[in-house]
């Protein structure tokens, strides 16, 4: 069945005198209560009929039945005035940015993670608006669920569209913030989560199912181990990779008889990724497995001053129930790509016990074969391995070490890090990640640091926001063109802590008007002001 809002939006951009207005609906009153005479003013009365029945979001049904229950009352205090205005313009915001402010609609997923953390209802004549928008971006909707709180539920009900709602499991709202007379939102019983997780994954889209089991590991890692565990051997191959690979939240030695066992698993991939979360776990089997084998593929030389290397020459039946394939995926030749599998599945606690080495002092450490002492074939294949291991482990020690100490300024003080540094900078707390960050930008500039910036904690520290905005100075200066900086540009519009608006409003001011830098800068102050008193409204 059409929309008939679409259908009426159609008739006035053709015109009435080329689409007829949309015959009556005998199951909507008001529809055959338009007087049709005159069809322009008819369009415009089915059209104010039509924007009152959306504002109130529910779809119309037949006059002369029962009044519906009213919603659930909602405890929570409501919105400020000026944030719940601030909530209407984000939500009827098109896209798209203008010279003065960015794409609105990429701030709304921090306006709303920020309100629902504040403990806000939104005001009820919002709402349609705010699940129309969760509608259609996905990534939306755990917040805006949350904030739509009971009166979002009692709307799903009633309109199809918003189906999505039913399906999620009841969430607890936050706590409200204090007030002379405090209301707290009584979360929901354990009987009413268990009927909403058991609803919601028996009857989700693949996509909210993914989702709702990496939510519950977050709170509650074993009812999600439970959950996944009664419906695994239903469950598809290509599903029970993406299901396996949503353990990683919360996974603990609790989930190793059930990892175990999944490296039986048919599916080769489903076993690959069941190895790499035994690997994560340190006392797991398959890890003790592992140390086994990289003990004989690297040692420690007679004198303490080299790592040398004997790769494995097979890829025995085990190596290959323990996730390493028989063939490189990549074309790297067979030996290397056996010894980076087994090297990054094994415990990194096993280097320092085996050596008394620390991690620095392993990775300053000449590599050599075993067989020829003076080559250096395998020096990158081990680093990119403990690499690899120590994202998988989450090893704040080997990844400070793989990184090695923050960037100097300077000409050929600092060497830029290889691999894959983003990955190991997160491993990192927020504070060191920003401080790192900072230094390398410093140092090297934006040129390498979009991904580096993507591992940072939102907003970004005052300290690092200055050295974005710095060497955005020296960009423009240098005569470099804003494009060459979209990423890192697009990044800062939802990143920069607003404390830096002053800064960028006097880069704008130095720079012409009409020209790429100044018009880039004066948009960037611009959103830096709007996102400044959107959170100051929530506060």
């Amino acid at each position: 069945m059409p929309d008939p809002w679409e259908s009426l939006h159609t008739t006035a951009l053709l015109g009435t005198d080329r689409r007829p207005l949309p015959a009556p609906d005998p199951a909507v009153p008001y529809d055959a209560a338009v007087d049709r005479t005159d069809p322009a003013t008819a369009l415009l009365e089915l059209a104010a009929l039509a924007t009152v029945r959306r504002r109130a979001g529910a779809l119309p049904v037949p006059a002369g039945g029962p009044p519906a229950a009213p919603a659930a009352e909602d405890p929570r205090p409501e919105l400020p005035a000026a944030a719940a205005r601030r909530l209407s313009l984000l939500l009827s915001s098109r896209g798209g940015g203008s010279a003065v402010l960015a794409n609105l609609g990429e701030l709304l997923p921090q306006w709303l993670a920020t309100a629902r953390d504040r403990g806000y209802r939104p005001p009820a004549a919002t709402v349609p608006a705010l699940l129309d928008a969760a509608r259609a971006r996905s990534e939306l909707r755990p917040d805006a669920v949350a904030l739509a709180g009971p009166l979002g539920r009692w709307l799903a009900e009633r309109n199809p569209d918003w189906r999505f709602v039913q399906r999620a499991a009841p969430q607890p709202a936050p706590a409200p913030r204090p007030t002379p007379e405090p209301a707290s939102a009584p979360a929901p019983g354990p009987d009413a989560a268990s009927a909403g997780d058991d609803r919601l994954w028996h009857e989700g889209l693949f996509a909210e199912r993914v989702t709702h089991l990496t939510l519950l590991r977050r709170r509650d890692p074993a009812a999600g181990l439970a959950l996944l565990r009664g419906t695994w051997p239903t469950e598809r191959a290509e599903d029970r990779l993406l299901f396996l690979d949503a353990l990683q939240e919360g996974l603990s030695p609790a989930d190793e008889p059930f990892l175990e066992a999944a490296l039986g698993d048919r599916s080769k991939n489903v076993r690959a990724t069941a190895a790499e979360l035994l690997s994560a776990l340190p006392g797991s089997a398959l890890a003790a497995r592992m140390a086994e084998r990289a003990r004989t593929a690297v040692r420690l030389s007679e004198h303490g001053t080299h790592l040398l290397v004997t790769p494995p020459t097979a890829c025995d039946a085990a190596m290959q129930r323990d996730g390493i394939p028989p063939k490189s995926p990549t074309g790297r030749g067979e030996r290397a790509w056996w010894f980076g599998e087994l090297i990054a599945a094994a415990p990194l606690a096993l280097w320092s016990g085996h050596t008394g080495l620390t991690p620095e002092r392993l990775l300053a450490l000449r590599v050599g074969d075993a067989i020829d002492e003076t080559s250096s074939t395998w020096a990158d294949d081990l680093r990119e391995a403990w690499a690899r291991a120590a994202v998988r482990q989450q090893d704040a020690d080997w990844a400070r070490a793989l990184l090695g100490p923050p960037p100097v300024p300077g000409p050929g003080r600092t060497a830029r890090p290889t691999g894959a540094p983003a990955k190991l900078l997160a491993v990192l707390p927020p504070a060191e990640r920003a401080a790192w960050t900072a230094a390398f930008i410093e140092a090297h500039g934006l040129g390498d640091a979009f991904q580096l910036l993507g591992a940072c904690a939102t907003p970004w520290t005052p300290p690092l926001s200055t050295a974005v905005v710095t060497a955005l100075a020296r960009a423009a200066a240098s005569g470099a063109y804003p494009w060459s900086h979209s990423g890192v540009l697009g990044m800062t519009e939802r990143a920069l802590s607003p404390e830096a608006a002053t800064a960028v409003e006097e880069l704008a001011a130095e720079a012409a008007p009409a020209t790429a830098w100044g018009e880039t800068f004066a948009r960037l102050a611009g959103t830096l002001r709007f996102r400044e008193a959107m959170l100051a409204e929530l506060a």
